[in-house]
């Protein structure tokens, strides 16, 4: 009686047991978990590492459309102020306060302080 008590003890308790010690220990499935774990997590070119560099990529092409769009904005003005004279005239008068010799030119300068109140 005792023998086949101890037998008993030395056996797998389950089924699952065996499948357990069969797939999940064996030494191939260790290894392939460590290489995965090591590839996601602590290679210089970790799965992180490239999910941060694609938001920089992102990033930069967002970049690249404002500077594209402004560009553009700037080249037709441009354009237009080199074609145009009475467009060059009023540019350098409205932004550089440029005047005509026979000319004078008031500034009004407006109290932000008195406009905030009302």
């Amino acid at each position: 009686m005792k023998e086949n008590k101890l037998i008993k003890d030395i056996q797998p308790k389950s089924e699952t047991f065996r499948i357990i010690q069969k797939y999940v220990l064996n030494k191939y499935t260790i290894t392939i978990c460590l290489f995965l774990v090591w590839m996601i997590f602590f290679d210089k070119t970790s799965f992180l590492v490239i999910n941060e560099l694609n938001g920089e990529i992102n990033r930069y092409e967002e970049q690249l459309q404002y500077y594209k769009t402004e560009y553009e904005k700037n080249d037709t003005f441009y354009n237009k102020l080199m074609n145009n004279k009475s467009e060059k005239e009023k540019y350098a008068r409205e932004n550089y306060f440029m005047k005509k010799p026979d000319e004078e030119i008031f500034i009004l300068v407006v109290d932000s302080t008195k406009v905030a109140k009302k």
